[in-house]
């Protein structure tokens, strides 16, 4: 049976699933269930400096997207850091830590950029005997407009200073959260890299609408008839959160850096392709505040399944291993040809593959007096929209051109090599073009 205990940074767990910093994090009774319930470790929801403890609103804090079938694709949050005392949090994680020693438990923190506020709730920290922090520099409401959150982290020069400090004042791991509301996530890394951070933790919810009430006309959540931007979340920011942990684990600058994975994790599959991509475990939130703690149970028996399938002895195995196969568009393969193909035998005549080709795409798709559906390989460009506008699963699948036969739509003979953009007859760059 594979082996899914973890060991990230130096900090244990008995499998890569934690809690991500958020309200699932926010006191003792909740955290305790989590781990009851099988979670290897929790990023304790965000400290902030002594003193009044911070106001969060009174009124709805969640905006939502949903799908046809009313599932959760998204998460808007305005909720801020903890509203409880720091004194309370800190006994609290002391408690459960003492009790599940053999659990991650790490304390995310955000104070103002100053030194001896970022050294003086370390040491706090550190009392507590939690195994790590986690810097939030991906907050991108409430807190940054208080020159916290994701201020900090939208400028490379802070993020490398504030982590700079917490790494002289600190014995423990130091796990920088980046916020993707940045044009390239690679330089607020590469900043934490420098400025000694142990490891990367992303993506932090990114800023966002997600509706307007039109009685109101107010953006939602709304409270006493105003609305504001908030943090997104939830499965429809996995595509953004994949592309920016690759980005991070392909960048010459950054190999190496352990990355935590944060992003619409809600099974399984979504875990092992994070870190397929390069992260060494991941953080859920959406998906527990959706389903419930006791998710991470079948994340453990699918990942264990297809870990045991797939030859993976262990997690570590399996960290990093797409992140070859992650290129620049230039560098694709042009003589790899493939064209649709439908089984109609599958298909059940529902129309959407030809209404989707015909209408927006290439018209490669017929349709006959007995709504029998034909792909035109004259036509087809292989850009498999029919494919992923399909209902049913495996009904259009895309079938690869051998070498040696000729490509109907540009009367070309398919090539067994490799050729890509960049010494391409069309492209400006090269000699052939000159």
């Amino acid at each position: 049976m594979a082996d899914l205990s973890c060991d990230f940074v130096g900090i244990k767990s008995p499998n890569p699933f934690w809690l991500a910093s958020a309200p699932p994090t926010d006191k003792e009774y909740n955290v305790r269930r989590a781990f009851e319930a099988g979670w290897g470790g929790v990023v304790w929801k965000t400290l902030g400096e002594d003193g009044p403890p911070v106001v969060n609103v009174n009124g709805p804090r969640y905006g939502a997207i949903w799908g046809a079938d009313r599932r959760l694709l998204g998460l808007n949050n305005i909720e801020l850091i903890t509203d409880r005392p720091l004194e309370v949090n800190l006994r609290e994680i002391k408690t459960v830590k003492r009790d599940y020693p053999d659990r991650a438990m790490v304390v995310s923190l955000m104070v103002p950029c100053e030194e001896e506020a970022w050294k003086a709730i370390l040491a706090r920290v550190e009392e507590t005997g939690a195994d790590g922090v986690e810097l939030n520099f991906g907050c991108p409401h409430g807190m940054s407009e208080r020159g916290m959150g994701s201020a900090v982290g939208q400028v490379p020069d802070y993020v490398e200073m504030v982590t700079r400090w917490c790494k002289a004042n600190t014995r423990m791991p130091v796990i920088v959260k980046l916020t993707p509301n940045i044009t390239d996530i690679r330089l607020a890394s590469r900043a934490a890299h420098k400025g000694g951070a142990d490891a990367v933790s992303l993506i932090n919810t990114i800023n966002s609408i997600t509706g307007v009430d039109l009685d109101q006309m107010a953006p939602e959540p709304t409270i006493d008839g105003k609305g504001t931007h908030g943090g997104y979340c939830g499965p429809a920011v996995k595509p953004i959160a994949l592309n920016m942990v690759a980005e991070i684990a392909r960048d010459p600058e950054t190999a190496g850096l352990p990355i935590s994975g944060i992003g619409g994790v809600t099974t399984w599959k979504d875990a092992a392709e994070f870190m397929a991509l390069g992260a060494g475990n991941v953080q859920v939130c959406t998906a527990v505040m959706t389903y419930g703690f006791k998710i991470v149970q079948e994340m453990i028996s699918g990942l264990s399944q297809w870990m045991d399938d797939k030859g993976h002895a262990q997690v570590s195995d399996l960290v990093g291993r797409a992140v070859p196969n992650v290129t620049d568009w230039q560098y694709l393969n042009l003589n790899y040809v493939t064209k649709a193909r439908i089984d109609q035998a599958a298909c059940i005549k529902c129309g959407r593959c030809f209404a989707a080709c015909e209408d927006t795409s290439h018209q490669a798709i017929t349709m006959s007096p007995e709504r029998v559906f034909e792909v035109q390989d004259d036509e087809c460009v292989a850009c498999n929209l029919c494919v992923n506008v399909c209902p049913v699963e495996d009904c259009i699948t895309m079938e690869r051109l051998a070498a040696g036969q000729t490509d109907p739509r540009t009367g070309q003979t398919v090539s067994d090599d490799y050729a890509n953009w960049t010494t391409h007859p069309n492209n400006p760059g090269t000699c052939a073009a000159e």
